[in-house]
């Protein structure tokens, strides 16, 4: 089947659609974890953090699924075809893959808002809050290649 320069455009502009719901999601999670890190000291207003922290939990696991489901996939499946897009992310996604697993744990762990243990919530979002911003950081990089 040949490619007409269409179909190449329609491509870009789902592509483009994607990258601005990633970062207007991401935008979102950022502005709630803030809010549950401003809930410190974590034994106190329970009712607010639990329910901040559920709110944020959904959307953090909303924001990773679009950018793996979404713009990853849509990278690696092979209907990607400029070759720096591919090298970008495949040198990129390893780290982009770790921080994942961070926020993955750390969902495992307070999706059911288990706040048992303030000093370990406290300790685990400032891991997660690390990990995100090089998630960030990586993301920008490879969105950057995409818009070139």
């Amino acid at each position: 089947m040949t490619e007409t320069p269409y179909s190449g455009i329609e491509r870009r502009r789902h592509t483009d659609r994607m990258v601005y719901e990633l970062l207007q999601e991401r935008k979102q999670m950022w502005a709630l974890y803030w809010e549950v890190a401003k809930l410190k000291p974590f034994d106190q207003n329970q009712a607010a953090l639990r329910e901040t922290l559920a709110r944020f939990c959904q959307l953090m696991i909303d924001y990773i699924s679009l950018g793996h489901f979404g713009i990853y996939h849509r990278i690696v499946s092979g209907t990607e075809r400029r070759q720096r897009v591919i090298h970008a992310a495949q040198a990129l996604y390893p780290e982009i893959a770790q921080a994942t697993e961070i926020a993955l744990k750390f969902n495992d762990l307070y999706e059911n808002q288990n706040l048992s243990d303030p000093a370990v919530l406290a300790r685990e979002l400032s891991k997660l809050g690390e990990a995100l911003a090089k998630r960030i950081e990586l993301e920008d990089r490879l969105i950057e290649t995409l818009s070139k």
